[in-house]
C-alpha cells in the first residue's frame, strides 16, 4: 500500500508532466511555422497517456518477471529520447533553439528536487533519492536558472561555461538514476533501507522517470548537439 500524502504531491506530478510533455510541440511550431508541431503532440501526449495508463491499471508493479516491465519502460524512454534529438527534430531544436531556452528548461528540476523532498518525508520515496541523501540534482536546477538568465542577458558568454555546466548536469541526473535503479526491489538492490523505489511504478509518479528523466535527460542532448554544431 502507498503511504497517504497531501493532495499537491500528486498534483504537483501530474502539472509538470503534462507541462513537459507540451514544451516539444511548443518549441517546434516555435522555432519552424512549418514544422510537424501536431505530430510532435501526437507523439508526447500519447507516451503521457500510455505511461500513466500502465501505471494506474498496476501493469508496472510486477518486478518478478524478468526483465521487469518498469525496466522495459524506462529502456524505452532512454532509447526514444536519444532518438529524437538525433532526429530532424531534434536537429530542429538544437538548431534553432537559443543556449538560454534549452538551459533555461532545466529550472524545472529546482522545484521537482523540492518536492520529491516532501515525498521523502511522507516517507513516499527512498531518503536517498532526495536532496538530503544521495540526489544532488537541485545543484542543476538552481544552477540552470542562473545561467539561463546570464545567457539570456549575454548570448555570447563562453562555450566552456555552457559545456562545463551540461557536463555537471547530466552526471547529476546520472546519479540520480543510478540511486534509483538500485533502489528497485531486484536482485542487484544496493539501498537495502525501506521504503524501496516502487513509488515510480504508480499513477501519476510513473511520469518522475518516463517525463520528467526523460525531459532532462533530451534537453541536456539537444545542448551537446548545438554546442558541436554552433560557432
Amino acid at each position: 500500500m502507498m503511504p497517504e500524502v497531501p493532495l499537491w504531491i500528486p498534483t504537483f506530478f501530474a502539472v509538470l508532466a503534462v507541462c513537459l510533455s507540451l514544451v516539444l510541440p511548443w518549441a517546434l511550431r516555435r522555432t519552424s511555422p512549418g514544422a510537424s508541431a501536431a505530430a510532435a503532440s501526437l507523439l508526447s501526449l500519447g507516451w503521457l497517456g500510455f505511461t500513466g495508463l500502465l501505471a494506474y491499471t498496476g501493469r508496472l508493479h510486477d518486478f518478478r518477471s524478468l526483465p521487469p516491465p518498469m525496466a522495459l519502460l524506462l529502456a524505452a524512454m532512454a532509447v526514444g529520447s536519444v532518438l529524437l534529438c538525433l532526429s530532424p527534430w531534434g536537429k530542429q531544436l538544437a538548431d534553432r533553439c537559443t543556449f538560454a531556452g534549452l538551459v533555461g528548461l532545466q529550472t524545472f528540476r529546482l522545484p521537482l528536487e523540492l518536492v520529491m523532498h516532501q515525498a521523502a518525508v511522507h516517507h513516499l520515496m527512498p531518503p536517498q533519492m532526495s536532496y538530503t541523501g544521495r540526489n544532488f540534482d537541485i545543484v542543476t536546477g538552481i544552477t540552470a536558472l542562473c545561467l539561463g538568465i546570464a545567457l539570456k542577458k549575454n548570448a555570447n558568454l563562453s562555450r566552456k561555461l555552457i559545456w562545463l555546466w551540461n557536463i555537471l548536469g547530466t552526471a547529476l541526473l546520472f546519479n540520480i538514476v543510478t540511486i534509483a535503479i538500485l533502489s528497485l526491489p531486484m536482485p542487484f538492490r544496493v539501498f537495502t533501507n525501506e521504503p524501496a523505489n516502487v513509488w515510480v511504478t504508480y499513477f501519476p509518479y510513473v511520469w518522475l522517470p518516463c517525463v520528467m528523466v526523460a525531459a532532462a535527460f533530451i534537453g541536456h542532448l539537444l545542448i551537446f548537439r548545438k554546442l558541436l554544431t554552433s560557432q
